[in-house]
């Protein structure tokens, strides 16, 4: 199986890859589909079911399909463009992507949320419908959002298809017991492992210009985040805060009485500069999903300010190597916390960090593994129980002490030769299992957990 780095990392908008992301892409596969057909549709509706359902008013699932409907996609969104074509659908009940007809499609009564039991493959799950002009259904595909903004067909679930990538790739590894004997017997990093993995796929230019895009993405989202403020959306009337902590932090700059640990909350506050953001539905970048978007940008950039010696030039590899890490998180296990609960989400997010920050202080490949133990082994357990089913609460705190959890495993790795108790692999199929055990309501449901705890909510 071969995952990308960009795979892992994907440029999109928020406020969730599973339930915004997802299901746009959903919605433009499916246009790619009616596009293949011989018959002319001339309505559209769709139908929500599990987590989607639950929580999709709340992570603009809706608002996503219509668009992806339209012919938008995640990667390219332009919003003032997009906040036009919805104001159009809702005033003409119409819409007209490119290379199809016309169709019919009311927001108000050809979007369905199925508050019954979940479909089969996944608590994602979401069926488009095309009919002619009596109703009658023409063509209809069932899709699962299976998280990080990775969509797969009815029929592919069924028939076991992994998400990725078969063809022959150099380094092949499911496990990181298999990761470590290829550095053992190479003498490479991982970060060196991955690159050549990507690298029978596309060019070195290619590959490290996309890195840096990447980057670029990540701490621009950091940057908006740090200078914007006001009220999220969504009712909760949830104020945006890192702004104002921020500037708080830089007055203090140099005030030789600072408490030592407030560098947590320079990493906090740059993790919740990010998820602010992806709250605002702005762009982020899937890492690997939106409602853990904020960890990996923040640990590299608390240690890009913050630690003695760090460079640009090394971020390639910080990205490599959490990518690794994140593929083999995504393979044997989840990153979706509709399926897992939030340790598959912020869990994943602290190990790919922790892996990533240990590997560019200088950490041995063992070290690498070991960090992203330590990170995910402390997140088990963790629930998905958003308030009012918003990306919000508790999610963007969780981002800031995500990443301080996963800076502290890093470092706490790097004070030992790599050798520990449980392995990664043991660790990512704990998770799996826990997650596997945990109850529907736990699971981005909203409907257990501070989601139910909290009056007038």
């Amino acid at each position: 199986m071969f995952l990308s780095v960009f795979d892992m990392f994907k440029v999109g908008i928020g406020p969730s890859s599973s339930h915004t992301m997802g299901p746009m892409v959903a919605a433009g596969m499916f246009l790619d589909l009616l596009r293949a057909s011989p018959f002319e549709p001339a309505g559209l509706n769709a139908q929500l079911y599990g987590s989607l359902a639950f929580t999709g008013i709340g992570h603009a699932t809706d608002r996503a399909i219509l668009l992806g409907l339209a012919g938008f996609q995640p990667a390219t969104f332009d919003a003032a463009e997009g906040e036009k074509a919805l104001d159009h659908i809702k005033q003409n009940k119409v819409v007209k992507p490119n290379g199809l007809p016309q169709m019919i499609l009311d927001p108000a009564t050809d979007i369905h949320f199925d508050y019954g039991p979940a479909l089969p493959g996944h608590s994602n799950g979401l069926t488009l419908i095309a009919t002619d002009p009596q109703g009658d259904v023409l063509i209809q595909q069932t899709y699962y959002s299976v998280g990080g903004g990775f969509v797969v067909t009815a029929e592919e679930m069924a028939g076991g298809q992994a998400i990725g990538d078969l063809a022959h790739y150099p380094n092949k590894f499911e496990t990181a017991a298999e990761l470590l004997a290829i550095c053992a017997k190479t003498k490479k990093s991982i970060a060196e492992i991955k690159r050549e993995n990507e690298l029978s796929r596309r060019s070195a230019s290619e590959l490290d210009r996309g890195l840096a895009e990447i980057w670029d993405v990540m701490t621009s989202c950091i940057d908006r985040g740090l200078r914007k403020d006001g009220i999220l959306p969504g009712g909760l009337n949830v104020k945006r805060r890192a702004k104002g902590i921020h500037d708080s932090l830089v007055a203090e700059r140099g005030v030789n009485l600072s408490a030592p640990h407030t560098i947590n909350d320079w990493m906090s506050v740059y993790a919740m500069a990010v998820n602010e953001e992806n709250a605002a539905g702005g762009q982020v970048v899937t890492a690997p999903t939106n409602g853990a978007a904020g960890v990996i940008p923040a640990t590299i950039r608390y240690w890009l300010d913050h630690v003695p010696g760090a460079s640009n030039q090394n971020i390639s590899d910080f990205l490599l190597t959490a990518a690794a890490i994140g593929g083999l998180i995504k393979f044997n296990a989840s990153i979706s916390g509709a399926e897992c609960g939030c340790q598959a989400e912020v869990g994943s997010a602290a190990a790919m960090a922790a892996a990533g920050l240990c590997a560019v202080l200088g950490g041995s490949p063992a070290q690498v593994e070991n960090a992203a133990e330590i990170a995910l082994e402390h997140h088990l357990g963790m629930t998905c129980d958003p308030i009012k089913g918003l990306v919000q609460v508790p999610c963007i705190e969780r981002n800031g002490l995500g990443c301080i959890k996963a800076v502290s495993a890093a470092s706490l790795a790097m004070r030992g030769d790599g050798t520990h108790l449980v392995p990664l692999d043991a660790c990512i199929e704990t998770m799996r299992q826990t997650g596997k055990d945990m109850h529907e309501k736990y699971k981005e449901t909203s409907q257990g957990g501070l989601a139910v705890n909290l009056p007038n909510c």
